[in-house]
């Protein structure tokens, strides 16, 4: 079983700054693509930022610039750090990853989700 823990939610001031960590655990598997979604209340979840395993990112276009994703394919764990804060990046954040085992082949992951409040 592949799991995913993230950390490092919680309470900014707008213009301020956080960093997400996503460690992923289990036993013998290869991660592909992995990444960072949102879901504010009442919207559905988006995609914020991804990283594929030659290290390849893509952003929303609401966080480009501010937001950067890097990932340590040795520690199988992937960063979000959030740069310039604002109030409607307000959400909880999950992490995603595609995950390949031999036993169930390439599959999706989701963390537990952490929340990031930003406050004006």
């Amino acid at each position: 079983q592949v799991q995913l823990v993230e950390s490092g939610g919680g309470l900014v001031q707008a213009g301020g700054s956080l960093r997400l960590s996503c460690a992923a655990s289990g036993s013998m598997f290869n991660i592909n693509a992995m990444g960072w979604y949102r879901q504010a209340p009442g919207k559905q979840r988006e995609l914020v930022a991804r990283i594929t395993s030659g290290s390849d990112t893509n952003y929303a276009d609401s966080v480009k610039g501010r937001f950067t994703i890097s990932r340590d394919n040795a520690k199988n764990t992937v960063y979000l750090q959030m740069n310039s804060l604002k109030p409607e990046d307000t959400a909880v954040y999950y992490c995603n990853a595609g995950v390949y085992t031999f036993a169930r082949g390439f599959f999706e992951v989701w963390g537990q989700g952490t929340l990031v409040t930003v406050s004006s």
